[in-house]
């Protein structure tokens, strides 16, 4: 049972802290709106989106009142559309569905124009994959993912050559706004069904007609905690992390029992998820920097993140009855301000989060790169992420921007997605690495039955 003094301790956080709830993210089933026309499939998507989804906003805004605890994003996510149009083909409609009634019950953002080809690419996927530069220039909420590579798949190396074709086609259409595009397309190995998060949220095939998922937020709560401890060993670090954490998922489990209860639908998870901001100290980084580092990216960021994701993830899990999604620590770059400093002074390179992202919760996130960076490059990069997710056995994702007409500075892109500084990447090719195609086996711990 909840107790609401629990929560109550938490109004303090929300005031100094900046402790929210990240997103309450609903699901939805579409396969109801199968049908063989394009236009049908499309008018049966926006209409069950209005009538089961409606009422999401409203029921967010009034728990944020009730609590006192901001809600800062509603959002829906949906069955992969590669699989929910590929009777009629009408990939676009679709998504233009998507949006329009995204737009109609005033919710942040929809997620699932997803596909799943972590081991191989039927037709109608590949055209599905080949739409997302139109599909994410045309519509304003809807987001995108692909799920290339798995523990028990291997790597589909054919779906990473195509991403980082179709990752610099979705910039350059998008090229106006810094190729903010890109910003709404992830690049998954191991992707999770129950994902509140966007851009990488879908509703999986094993998820109930309507399901309640819930985004945690409170990088600012663990700061503020780990500062009255200063001195204190490892062991009274992780300790304190663990009982942060356990506060802010209670709340977490409180707002997505009540938002379930009052839309008439499931319960499904709570993410643990710290997610930064760029507002001054709502930030991974400047926890890491709190535990002795000079800055983030020095040598022992990877442990102290590495202690950070667990204790998280072990304070986090007693608090709810259900943790899922990506559930630790996220690293965006651009939506953490101790993130941006430490690349702009030098001190954090690509190289080294993609060692920081072995051990946190998803991978290399908000990353912006020249827009003359080579389509093998970024499809190396996500090769090398797919592999650390494949031989881990855990969630990693990419989600990099190139920016077209830049080479070093800023990408702006506003609101939660902040500024994000323009990494260098390596000048030498991978071009005839991702050129063979196939694909790369699945680890041999992976034949486990």
């Amino acid at each position: 049972m909840l107790n609401i003094n629990e929560i109550l301790q938490t109004i303090d956080m929300v005031k100094s802290r900046h402790l929210d709830i990240r997103t309450v993210t609903m699901g939805l089933s579409l396969f109801d709106c199968v049908s063989e026309n394009k236009k049908r499939t499309a008018e049966k998507v926006f209409k069950k989106i209005v009538e089961k989804a409606g009422g999401l906003k409203r029921t967010a805004d009034s728990l944020s009142a009730r609590y006192g605890i901001p809600i800062v994003n509603k959002r829906i996510s949906v069955s992969p559309v590669s699989l929910i149009a590929a009777s009629s083909g009408g990939f676009l409609e679709t998504a233009l569905a998507l949006d329009r009634a995204a737009k109609e019950i005033d919710v942040d953002f929809i997620g699932g124009y997803t596909a799943l080809v972590q081991k191989g690419m039927t037709d109608y996927e590949k055209r599905f994959i080949i739409s997302i530069p139109e599909v994410l220039s045309r519509t304003d909420r809807v987001c995108a993912s692909v799920n290339v590579a798995s523990t028990k798949a291997g790597i589909n190396m054919d779906a990473v050559a195509l991403m980082g074709e179709i990752i610099k086609q979705t910039a350059k259409a998008t090229a106006d706004k810094d190729g903010i595009g890109c910003g709404k397309l992830v690049v998954f190995a191991n992707a999770v069904e129950d994902n509140p998060f966007m851009a990488g949220a879908f509703n999986g095939t094993g998820e109930n007609d309507r399901v309640i998922n819930v985004g945690i937020s409170g990088p600012g709560v663990v700061l503020a905690a780990i500062e009255e401890i200063k001195g204190a060993d490892f062991s009274a670090v992780a300790e304190t992390v663990k009982k942060t954490a356990f506060k802010i998922t209670r709340a977490g489990q409180l707002i997505a029992m009540e938002a379930a209860k009052m839309l008439g639908a499931n319960f499904g998870i709570v993410d643990l998820s710290l997610a930064p901001t760029p507002v001054k100290g709502d930030s991974v980084a400047k926890i890491l920097e709190e535990m002795g580092l000079e800055s983030v990216g020095a040598h022992g960021s990877t442990a102290a993140l590495a202690l950070l994701n667990d204790a998280v993830k072990k304070g986090g899990v007693m608090a709810t009855s259900f943790a899922g999604g990506l559930s630790g620590a996220f690293i965006p770059v651009s939506e953490d301000a101790g993130m941006i400093d430490a690349v702009t002074r030098g001190a954090l390179s690509i190289e080294k989060l993609e060692a920081m992202t072995a051990v946190c919760s998803v991978g290399l996130d908000m990353i912006a790169v020249a827009g003359d960076t080579p389509a093998s490059t970024i499809s190396a990069i996500i090769a090398d992420e797919a592999a650390i997710g494949a031989v881990n056995n855990k969630t990693a994702a990419v989600r990099i921007i190139p920016v077209f007409g830049k080479t070093s500075g800023f990408a702006e892109y506003g609101g939660l997605l902040g500024i994000a500084p323009i990494m260098k990447t390596s000048p030498y090719s991978s071009e005839k690495f991702i050129a063979r195609g196939g694909r790369i086996p699945a680890p041999i711990h992976s034949n486990r039955n």
